[in-house]
């Protein structure tokens, strides 16, 4: 059974959690609607991904 050689520090367990914290989403600014949204998906306000229509939108 593994076993542990001496005791971990304060230090190390704490840095080692921070890198599981809370992030807020990176959000960036549509080209077409000016809408902000997620990178890498079509614009959920106007359906567009990467200069072409992906999404099919209705206008309410």
């Amino acid at each position: 059974m593994a076993v542990p050689k001496r005791k971990k520090s304060k230090m190390r367990s704490r840095m080692r959690r921070a890198a599981n914290r809370w992030r807020p989403a990176q959000l960036s600014k549509c080209p077409q609607c000016g809408e902000m949204n997620v990178p890498h998906t079509a614009c959920p306000s106007c359906g567009f991904y990467k200069g072409r229509q992906v999404l099919d939108v209705e206008a309410a």
